[in-house]
């Protein structure tokens, strides 16, 4: 199974419908960990599972949301309401009492993967105001019978191989 998840694309429409057309048909579902700045029923954001970021206005978006994808819970977040910039212990905690697997978020607009007492934690950082790195990112989890691969890309496609990660499940 394969998730592609971005964040805080911050109004970005083209580069947007270029990813979803580069994946859509590689992946099993798409989420948006918030601050598109775009309305949720625009055509950027349709196909994407999305949540509300602090600079989402529209107010049909949830502020977050559990998803299960075949045997997998997936808690999907902006971050703000975490304070993820400062420590990820509050969402930490918001996982464990939804017996998440995976959690998606964004917010802080740094890319990263780790793994926290059995729980994935993936920050996809931001595809236009990228934070401790130069590179636009968005990323792709894939899982199988026994591991979770984190594979980040830049906006164009190119994988960043530096920066995948495997982790046992």
């Amino acid at each position: 199974m394969k998730l592609l998840i971005v964040s805080d694309s911050h109004g970005l429409e083209q580069e947007l419908l270029t990813i979803k057309k580069r994946h859509q048909h590689e992946v099993n579902a798409m989420i948006h960990c918030g601050d598109s700045e775009l309305p949720s029923d625009s055509k950027e954001m349709a196909d994407f599972l999305a949540v509300r970021g602090n600079c989402d206005y529209d107010s049909t978006y949830v502020n977050d949301c559990l998803e299960t994808f075949n045997d997998l819970r997936v808690f999907v977040t902006h971050g703000h309401l975490y304070n993820v910039k400062m420590s990820l212990m509050n969402i930490h905690y918001k996982a464990r009492e939804h017996e998440a697997d995976v959690v998606c978020f964004g917010h802080s607009h740094v890319a990263g993967a780790e793994m926290i007492d059995g729980t994935l934690f993936i920050n996809p950082g931001s595809i236009l105001l990228p934070r401790m790195r130069k590179e636009p990112t968005y990323a792709i989890l894939e899982t199988n019978e026994r591991d979770m691969i984190v594979h980040f890309y830049e906006v164009n496609g190119t994988v960043m191989q530096s920066m995948s990660h495997t982790f046992k499940k």
